[in-house]
């Protein structure tokens, strides 16, 4: 047998194995590094931007008056000429201070519709109230005047309208349909804080700002979010208070909402009363709790307070409204002075409104809470 590794290779076989060797591969390589080349050269040496697609100029050119009033504009002086029933010819402008902006202040409007620069000292919450460099404190900046009221003698009645700023529509028709000299207390909560608070103020109307604070039966019975808690370090309830008290500005003080726990608890309402005092704001107690220490601790620092004596609408019927505004009348004949604090219930508005007409005719003057905090 022969030995096949030994036997010389035939023509056919010697040309299959030339092929084999043929580099097909570099030659492949040398093609594609070619046209690479060239794409690159000519990138490099042809300044054409457009990368060889046709292209045409046109001149635009057109003889149409889009817009008459851009071009007299552009071209000259304009008359524009207002509406009469708008503007009427024999009116007349005011300019106004406007406002810095800010959580408690709305730009590009009075300062009275928020704080006052120099009443307020910013916090990472927004502006909460301060004592000016001059003394002057909220509480007196924000009171409707009422020294003649308090000069004449009579008998004066001050009512608290609790509750606004969550509906906003209900408290636009409070802040209207009530006479200027009713107090109206805002909810920390409300979307259009800012629009109310500031129809409230323009209106006339002296403003409180409501705080939650703990009831016995809490979280049972929960007046909302940040509400004041005892038993919490005193530092966890003056960060509490410090977001409620930005909500807005240009209130004289607050009043509680709820707290039958909270304002019997020395050690908890302490804080809060003594930051009242430092910042120059005013409390009223709505008078729920007989337990409350809002008396003596109003007292011992120098805080504008006093306490309600009746909660008018507790049974929001009419005739019992009614019977409660008797009794406040009477409250006021015997001591010279009383509070009344009412829902802003449409029944309660209503009644108390269609009360206060002839108020005055029965001796009684009807005043702002300030004019009856010590």
């Amino acid at each position: 047998m022969t030995d096949e590794l030994t036997k010389p290779l035939t023509g056919r076989k010697r040309r299959r194995e030339a092929r084999r060797s043929l580099p097909i591969a570099r030659v492949l390589f040398g093609i594609l590094a070619l046209l690479a080349i060239g794409f690159a050269a000519r990138v490099l040496m042809v300044d054409d931007p457009d990368g060889g697609r046709p292209s045409q100029e046109v001149a635009i050119v057109t003889t149409r008056n889009a817009n008459e009033v851009a071009n007299a504009v552009a071209n000259g002086p304009v008359t524009i000429t207002a509406d009469p029933q708008q503007y009427p010819a024999n009116g007349s402008m005011t300019a106004i201070t406007t406002g810095a902006g800010g959580a408690s202040s709305v730009t590009g409007l009075p300062d009275i519709f928020g704080a006052l620069p120099d009443l307020s000292e910013e916090t990472a919450d927004g502006p909460i109230p301060r004592i000016s460099a001059t003394g002057l404190t909220p509480f007196a900046a924000y009171s409707n005047p009422a020294a003649e009221a308090l000069a004449s003698g009579k008998p004066m009645i001050a009512i608290v309208v609790t509750g606004l700023g969550i509906n906003e529509q209900g408290s636009l028709n409070a802040i209207d349909t009530l006479p200027t000299a009713m107090t109206m207390g805002f909810a920390p909560y409300g979307k259009a804080l800012s629009s109310t608070v500031a129809a409230a103020r323009t209106s006339g109307h002296e403003v409180l700002l409501e705080v939650p604070l703990e009831p016995f039966d809490y979280p049972q019975n929960d007046p909302g979010p940040q509400t004041l808690l005892t038993g919490e370090p005193a530092r966890a309830n003056l960060d509490k208070l410090f977001w409620l008290m930005s909500r807005f500005g240009g209130y004289v003080g607050l009043i509680n909402n709820m707290g039958a726990r909270f304002t019997a608890s020395a050690a908890d309402f302490s804080p809060m009363m003594e930051e009242l005092g430092a910042r120059g704001l005013g409390y009223i107690d709505d008078g729920s709790s007989n337990r409350s220490l809002a008396p003596q601790l109003a007292q011992g620092n120098h805080v504008p307070f006093s306490r309600a004596d009746v909660m008018i609408d507790s049974n929001p019927a009419r005739t019992s409204i009614l019977a409660a505004l008797a009794s406040l009348e009477a409250k006021a004949m015997e001591n010279g002075r009383a509070i009344g604090i009412v829902s802003a219930l449409p029944i309660s508005i209503t009644t108390i409104e269609e009360w206060s007409r002839d108020l005055e005719s029965r001796g009684i003057l009807l005043v702002p809470a300030s004019a009856l905090m010590k």
